[in-house]
C-alpha cells in the first residue's frame, strides 16, 4: 500500500509539472475572421489617425484601452500613427462587442447524463419502499462571444478602404488582454480579403498572460 501511495503522488507531482511547464510556453488564439473591401492596388498603408463615434467619445478612457489594443497590429500592417488629422491618409475606426450566454447544464432523469437508474443524482430513487423522480439543474460557465471591428476610411474621400472583424469564442469570462491577438488576427491578411469566415490563429507569447 506505501509504494501504491508514492508511486501515485509521483505520478501527480508528474502531471501539475507538465500542466505548469504548458502554461510556460507559447499558446495560440484562433478565431474567425472576415474582411471586406477593396484596398487600392499598389497604395501603400500610409499614416492614420483614430476617428471615434459621438458614443466611443462619452468613454474616452475605454477608447483608449481599445485603440491601444489595435495600434501593433497596425504597425505590423506597415500603417503609422500620426497626432494630426490633416497629416494622415486615413481614418481608423476600431470598436469591440462582448456577448455572454449564461448556459445551464440539466440532469435529466430519462435521458442524463446519469440516466434514469443512477441513485442520488437524478431519476428514480430507491430504499425504503420510498419512489420519486428528480430533476435538478447546474449551471455551466458562460459562453463568452469577444468580437473586434476595424474600419479603415480614406480621410479625403471618405471612401471606406477595408473592413474587418475577429471573434473569439470561449468559456468563462472576456479578458481584455486578448484584444491585441484579435486585432493581430483581423489584420493578418492586409490588404487581402481572403475567405470569409476563416480561421486565423496568432500565438500568445507566455509573457504576456
Amino acid at each position: 500500500m506505501a509504494r501504491l501511495s508514492m508511486h501515485f503522488w509521483r505520478l501527480l507531482a508528474c502531471v501539475v509539472l507538465a500542466g505548469l511547464a504548458a502554461c510556460a510556453g507559447p499558446q495560440s488564439l484562433t478565431s474567425q475572421v472576415s474582411s471586406y473591401g477593396s484596398w487600392p492596388e499598389g497604395r501603400k498603408p500610409g499614416r492614420y489617425v483614430f476617428e471615434r463615434l459621438p458614443s466611443q467619445q462619452a468613454q474616452p478612457d475605454q477608447q483608449d484601452q481599445l485603440e491601444a489594443a489595435a495600434q501593433p497590429a497596425l504597425a505590423a500592417a506597415g500603417f503609422e500613427l500620426v497626432a494630426q488629422a490633416d497629416k494622415a491618409d486615413v481614418t481608423v475606426q476600431v470598436g469591440t462587442r462582448v456577448r455572454i450566454d449564461q448556459r445551464a447544464r440539466y440532469y435529466d432523469p430519462f435521458w442524463g447524463p446519469y440516466g434514469p437508474w443512477h441513485p442520488g443524482v437524478g431519476g428514480w430513487w430507491g430504499g425504503g419502499g420510498r419512489g420519486g423522480l428528480s430533476f435538478s439543474m447546474a449551471m455551466e460557465p458562460p459562453y463568452v462571444q469577444m468580437t473586434v471591428d476595424l474600419l479603415i476610411r480614406d480621410r479625403k474621400g471618405n471612401q471606406v478602404l477595408y473592413e474587418t472583424h475577429a471573434r473569439y469564442d470561449r468559456l468563462g469570462a472576456a479578458d481584455d488582454r486578448l484584444l491585441p491577438y484579435l486585432f493581430e488576427s483581423a489584420m493578418k491578411d492586409f490588404p487581402y480579403q481572403a475567405v470569409s469566415p476563416r480561421a486565423v490563429t496568432v500565438i500568445i507569447p507566455a509573457d504576456s498572460r
